[in-house]
């Protein structure tokens, strides 16, 4: 008995390391030489643009938006919990809202610009206080809600890589970008959600959260997991770009990483359902978003495959080997990732450092079940 659950064990967890390079295959099996797509469509957007406690930022990211090429859109800063002394905005598009209770929740901020919407936008973007947007941004956008689609998820690039921790957050970002996005969706399934660089028709939010008051930190995951649970598809968009601001010390990891972790442990449970669902209605796009949920933290479940690695150098050579496999294919689906996005060079400087990085989200671990007490948003430093 204990040999069989010790070998589903050790399936539960490698499946993990080799899951990603079958998706690649198959990907790559699929793959068409892309062509342009354009957008024709004018669609009217309120672009949502949340801040808390910290302003810092606003400005630059506000400026980015209002060089964006095109013109149907509204802005609607939600300054929640901040001092607004300094904000001064000139554009007439710039709608600049204070809420005078604290919300200190994504999705709070989100319905409390929607109430406070000069007119009937038909598409709503998130954009984080801290990100900027390419100029391209809702152009490639709208070419997917031209085809149909409800929910579309852009990319975040690194904005910054100015230090290791910098770096290796940002090849994180990478890996996900691909296989949870570029990958996941090409082969039939849904785009994950980011957080922010997502764009919905507008009524198709308020869905997902008119009798959901969501509070803490995962709003993007119980969003995904209400709109695939609808049977829609999530769309990915590699040129759709925001640039994002990447965690620069370990005290910022730390913090942002027990908000994460504390997400998983929460939310996990909607990839049992939604893959169940995908048997239940053989639906692969279910089966598979579902199937990628339940998968742990990066870290977590690398540290679980080396334990087991280790442990079967004493129990099992056949094992040993296996598991040696599974980590070769994780280790070239991880530089296939880096490949793909072109990753700068100082990302891969950066990777001799992994051992540090996940030591610091180990003690994310530790801090997780208390993470958002702790802190509600990533404070970022001003230079």
């Amino acid at each position: 008995m204990i040999h069989y659950v010790w070998l589903a064990f050790q399936i539960l967890i490698g499946y993990n390391l080799v899951l990603p390079f079958v998706l690649f295959i198959v990907y790559w099996s699929l793959k068409k030489k892309k062509q342009p797509v354009q957008a024709f469509s004018n669609y009217d957007y309120a672009i949502i643009v949340t801040a808390y406690e910290q302003t810092d930022l606003l400005h630059p990211a506000i400026a980015s938006i209002l060089e964006l090429n095109y013109s149907n859109y509204l802005i609607y800063i939600v300054a929640d919990k901040c001092d607004i002394s300094n904000l001064k905005f000139e554009d007439p598009r710039v709608i600049l809202l204070r809420p005078e209770t604290t919300l200190a929740s994504n999705t709070r901020s989100h319905l409390y610009a929607i109430s406070n919407f000069k007119r009937e936008h038909e598409i709503l973007t998130i954009i984080d206080s801290d990100n900027l947007t390419d100029p391209e941004y809702i152009n490639k956008l709208n070419a997917y809600f031209d085809k149909g689609f409800e929910a579309v998820q852009g990319i975040r690039n690194a904005k910054n890589l100015n230090t290791t921790y910098a770096c290796l957050d940002a090849a994180r970002d990478l890996y996900y970008h691909f296989y949870d996005g570029e990958v996941l969706f090409n082969v039939g399934s849904s785009a994950t959600l980011s957080g922010s660089g997502m764009a919905f028709k507008t009524d198709l939010y308020k869905s997902c959260f008119k009798d959901h008051d969501l509070t803490g930190a995962g709003f993007d995951k119980v969003l995904q997991a209400k709109i695939l649970l609808m049977n829609k598809r999530i769309a990915f968009v590699e040129d759709a770009i925001v640039y994002d601001e990447k965690t620069t010390n370990s005290k910022q990891l730390v913090s942002q990483r027990s908000r994460w972790i504390n997400t998983w442990f929460k939310y996990s449970k909607f990839g049992f359902t939604i893959m169940f669902s995908g048997l239940k209605n053989l639906n692969l796009n279910q089966l598979l978003f579902g199937l990628v949920l339940i998968r742990p933290p990066l870290f977590i479940f690398i540290l679980l495959s080396g334990l087991c690695l280790i442990a079967n150098i004493f129990l099992s050579v056949s094992m040993l080997i296996i598991w040696i496999m599974a980590f070769a294919l994780f280790i070239l689906s991880f530089w296939i990732s880096l490949k793909y996005h072109s990753a700068d060079p100082r990302i891969y400087k950066s990777l001799i450092n992994i051992p540090r990085f996940i030591y610091f989200q180990l003690l994310s671990l530790l801090y997780s079940k208390k993470a958002n007490e702790r802190s509600v948003a990533t404070k970022h430093n001003v230079n």
